[in-house]
């Protein structure tokens, strides 16, 4: 009787405690299709950019352009003209890099 009594209030609590552990570090966030044709208003915006390598976790490679806290996946040849329109503005300021 002890033991069933036991398993009853053990099976919830261990139930409770698989569910709760977060799984956010085990699934990485990818761009899985990125896009060459970015607007010139979106790249003059940019605050940060992530570089996503196809030897990594993800398969595609990719920039990723963080614009104001929201994330665009682009091709990596975006850089080029990213690099560019930052040149040509004159910009004191880098975009920070990153690699993921």
């Amino acid at each position: 009787m002890a033991l069933r009594l036991a398993a009853l209030f053990l099976a919830p609590l261990l139930l409770l405690c698989t569910l709760s552990i977060p799984s956010e570090g085990a699934i990485p966030k990818c761009c899985v299709t990125t896009s060459k044709l970015i607007q010139p208003s979106i790249l003059r915006k940019v605050e940060s950019v992530i570089i996503q390598k196809s030897s990594g976790v993800c398969e595609v490679p990719a920039l990723i352009l963080i614009v104001k806290g929201r994330a665009f996946c682009a091709h990596p040849a975006v850089l080029k003209i990213l690099k560019k329109i930052q040149k040509r503005q004159g910009q004191t300021r880098r975009v920070k890099k990153k690699e993921c």
